[in-house]
């Protein structure tokens, strides 16, 4: 639901809306604020959710997950982060997901390289998350697999993943790392970019080595993923044969998801979240 009053224009109203919006920028980033009144938070009764450690090479990084009280074998979704980090919708996502019946589990992918949370801008963070990479990403990814399947009480056999922005990206990357993957859903991550030692390749690159078939969510108007490398995309999927599919919402700006953020067009993401539940299915995430 979304968390907005009743009466915003009354005194009373203001007032809470104020406070519930304080409440919320709490467990969002720095960077993100402030906070939209359309932000949507999806109840965890019923639910475990929290953060649990999972062993990467060295180490242990951070993780929420959530999934339904009881039952067992759950059907697994990795969420993988934008790079503000996991805060609040990361963590709503999971719990929306997990109401579905999923253990959806979105790890810390930056951990190594600093708290995004606490950066005041998109100029202070991309400067750390330049230096993520990613092997690195595609290796802790697999580790939560592995604890998803050993600890997590989840079915890795039922293998998808999701991601926005950043996550959108690596999406289509793990389409084409794990073998295992049974689908994913990319919202509009970069197709193309500049080849560096800890990103060597973009998704155009790995067309061909993409295993799992992938729903790619675009926007039309998404000023920093230009409209022609989508449709170069779509023309290298065909030309392999591939069963991803990218669909444009030509209306739509970049973070059209993002409930939090002034970018969000709730026709959109309502209409981005359905496809999403059906293209699991659809591939054997269920």
């Amino acid at each position: 639901m979304a968390s907005t009053p009743s009466d915003p224009a009354s005194p009373q109203g203001i007032r809470r809306r104020e406070l519930l919006l304080g409440t919320l920028a709490a467990g969002f980033a720095v960077a993100v604020r402030p906070i939209s009144a359309a932000t949507i938070t999806t109840d965890a009764g019923g639910l475990t959710e929290g953060f649990v450690s999972i062993p990467v090479e060295a180490c242990t990084i951070p993780a929420y997950r959530a999934r339904p009280a009881t039952g067992t074998n759950l059907p697994v979704v990795l969420v993988v982060q934008e790079i503000f980090g996991v805060h609040a919708h990361i963590q709503d996502v999971c719990r929306r997901l997990a109401r579905l019946g999923y253990l959806a589990i979105a790890p810390s992918l930056f951990e190594r390289q600093g708290d995004v949370t606490k950066l005041p801008d998109i100029a202070s963070i991309r400067p750390v998350v330049a230096k993520v990479p990613d092997a690195q990403v595609m290796s802790d990814l697999d580790a939560t697999v592995v604890w998803a399947g050993l600890a997590g009480g989840g079915d890795t056999g039922k293998l998808g993943i999701t991601g926005f922005c950043w996550g959108g990206r690596i999406t289509w990357l793990y389409a084409a790392h794990n073998p295992s993957l049974k689908a994913g859903v990319a919202w509009y991550g970069r197709l193309v970019g500049e080849s560096t030692p800890e990103q060597p390749s973009y998704p155009l690159d790995l067309v061909a080595s993409i295993k799992a078939p992938v729903l790619g969510l675009y926007g039309g108007k998404d000023d920093g993923i230009p409209l022609e490398t989508v449709e170069r995309m779509q023309a290298a999927l065909k030309a392999a044969g591939s069963r991803s599919e990218i669909v444009i919402y030509p209306e739509a700006p970049h973070g059209f998801h993002a409930d939090y953020r002034p970018s969000y067009r709730p026709e959109a993401a309502a209409d981005g979240w359905s496809r999403l539940q059906a293209w699991f299915k659809a591939n054997g995430v269920a």
